[in-house]
């Protein structure tokens, strides 16, 4: 057997002295020193932050330019490398674990050297990730601000679009069985009846109301902290430089980023975070109930409540023949859950400030990038897959209906409550409708009593005189 040839390797130096980092890595020696160190968890920083990483280093290099800090040729190879790894050409070349140095340094700094090295390489210029990429920088404003932008980006261009998809559908959907009466339900057991269509549109609402409160918590994510650099002082950083480069990045992404009025606060918390990942927990809450809802809805067919029958996507047992699951949503309250636990460890992370800096940074921004994505592809597949396609049985809904005890509450005025109740027992133990049971044991007439016991009728409350 052929012995395997060893890594080519090449060497690389830093304040703390030289190590060896792999031949074709654009990174240097901070960034394998942080790949040696935590060697935790084999999950690097997610796509869409290391995207926003890069958007946010070349809106850096471009305010120090228009500031007149640096030079126009070192600005141009800056934003081409950045405007690169905001592209993704360059996602290989960040390695670093999430369970690092609670600032982000290490994939700060992982983000200077890549594009310092690159920029040269392609410039023949000698940019340093320091001097030139980090100019007017530092990790603990950095990475905070990259957790806006990306955070705001994912939920603008992913989120937003995909819970539309889900309100429309289902906005659709309520208008297709608006008129199909069935036997509503409380406590899991059967009450008065209701409309499948106004079934439908409360969970259209509930999501509806859910894009509010997320649209309204993206405003704190907009004002950015860039500028604050070590503490919040702004320290090594021009007094404007702030107000650039959210100008910078609003032209890049047609977002209104703004400059935070108060820095310290940008580094010192992370309460934005929290509170966006509350939203989307508030969400998540929405959707497990939704898929809860259908799931219970398709239950059977034959043992079930059957009130519908979501689209046969697979088969749902291997060693059950015929049986078929309700795939979508158990997938989408499993999603549901992820999205509660990364809110809780978000919430753990966002009270680890102390004093200037919050400690837990990659930690907040991949959970809450990770809850973003799930919920967008989530939402998606619930309207697309789920949804769209569930089709009504109604002889099981007219049957329930038929035989539903609780409509006697609408004789409540006419024969008061212990007599109804009487009804009630009466028709449920000899499985009959409450009309006939209703004939038997009252004066009232038979018009009185089809009117009284309409179903349609009751669903749109009020008394029915």
């Amino acid at each position: 057997m052929a012995k395997k040839k060893p890594d080519s390797k090449r060497k690389v130096t830093d304040s703390m002295g030289e190590l060896e980092v792999p031949a074709d890595a654009l990174y240097g020696a901070q960034t394998q020193r942080a790949v040696d160190n935590f060697p935790i968890s084999g999950m690097s920083m997610p796509a869409a932050f290391i995207h926003a990483l890069g958007l946010v280093k070349h809106a850096c290099a471009k305010a120090n330019f228009k500031l007149g800090l640096m030079d126009k040729e070192i600005y141009n190879a800056i934003k081409h490398t950045a405007d690169d790894v905001a592209d993704g050409i360059y996602d290989n070349q960040f390695p670093i674990d999430v369970f690092q140095t609670g600032s982000g340094t290490s994939t700060n700094m992982n983000a200077n050297e890549v594009i310092a090295t690159a920029a040269t390489r392609d410039s023949g210029l000698e940019i340093h990730p320091n001097d030139h990429v980090n100019m007017s920088q530092s990790s603990n404003d950095v990475i905070p601000t990259t957790i806006h932008v990306s955070a705001t980006i994912e939920i603008t261009e992913q989120l937003l679009p995909a819970l539309k998809n889900l309100t429309d559908t289902l906005d659709d959907k309520a208008q297709q069985a608006e008129h199909i009466v069935k036997t509503g339900r409380t406590h899991l057991m059967d009450a008065m009846p209701v409309t499948m269509g106004q079934e439908i549109t409360a969970w259209s609402d509930q999501i509806r109301i859910c894009i509010e409160r997320i649209e309204d918590s993206l405003e704190r994510l907009h004002a950015l902290p860039q500028g604050g650099t070590a503490v919040g002082t702004g320290v090594n950083c021009h007094e404007d430089f702030g107000e650039r480069v959210a100008e910078v990045l609003y032209s890049e992404t047609g977002i209104t980023f703004t400059s935070m009025a108060n820095k310290f606060v940008g580094l010192a918390t992370q309460d934005s975070a929290v509170e966006m990942s509350g939203q989307l927990n508030t969400l998540a809450v929405a959707l497990m109930k939704i898929s809860n809802d259908l799931r219970w809805m398709n239950s059977g067919p034959l043992a079930g409540i059957g009130e519908i029958a979501l689209p046969a996507l697979q088969p749902g047992s291997s060693i059950m023949p015929g049986k078929v699951n309700p795939v979508i949503p158990e997938a989408v309250a499993m999603v549901c859950a992820q999205v509660m636990g990364n809110h809780t460890t978000i919430t753990v992370a966002g009270q680890s400030g102390t004093f200037q800096l919050n400690v837990m940074l990659p930690v907040i921004a991949y959970n809450l990038l990770q809850s973003i994505e799930l919920l967008s592809n989530a939402a998606n597949v619930l309207a697309d897959k789920a949804i769209t396609g569930f089709t009504v049985n109604i002889e099981n809904i007219e049957s329930a209906l038929d035989k539903n005890p609780i409509l006697v509450t609408a004789l409540n005025r006419a024969i008061g409550y212990e007599k109804g109740a009487a009804i009630a027992k009466k028709a449920y133990k000899e499985k009959r409708a409450i009309f006939e049971v209703a004939m038997e044991e009252t004066d009232l007439g038979e018009q009185e009593l089809e009117r009284l016991l309409n179903p349609a009728m009751l669903t749109q409350g009020g008394i029915n005189e």
